[in-house]
């Protein structure tokens, strides 16, 4: 499937509004000025996330994004560039997980480049 391709100036976060950092893993392949990442594990700041647990709360922030979906066809220094997928277009781009590797939803993308696509 198609996708745009996700580079270190996109903005993502993770389920609850915290944001994602994206490492530019290949700073000499640019898109809109920025490096294309093919880090697929993306650490997550200060999530919010709690579970009520009786009187008091467990938190339960996200820690990692996992980006799941990947380019087949283009590849830099050997490894699959990342890709945002289109809404509506099938499963989500990843997921947003807890320390414990629990799934706590879908990441966001809210600015990224939007020219160049790959499969």
């Amino acid at each position: 499937m198609p996708g745009l391709v996700l580079h270190a100036g996109a903005q993502v976060s993770c389920f609850h509004g915290a944001s994602a950092t994206i490492a530019p893993s290949a700073p000499s392949v640019q898109v809109g000025g920025n490096a294309v990442t093919t880090v697929s594990k993306l650490p997550v700041g200060t999530c919010p996330f709690q579970i009520p647990v009786g009187a008091g709360t467990k938190p339960q922030p996200c820690i990692t994004v996992e980006w799941a979906t990947v380019s087949t066809k283009v590849k830099v220094m050997g490894q699959s560039v990342l890709l945002q997928t289109p809404p509506g277009s099938g499963p989500g781009a990843g997921e947003c997980k807890t320390a414990e590797q629990i799934t706590q939803g879908v990441p966001q993308v809210s600015s990224m480049q939007t020219r160049v696509m790959a499969t």
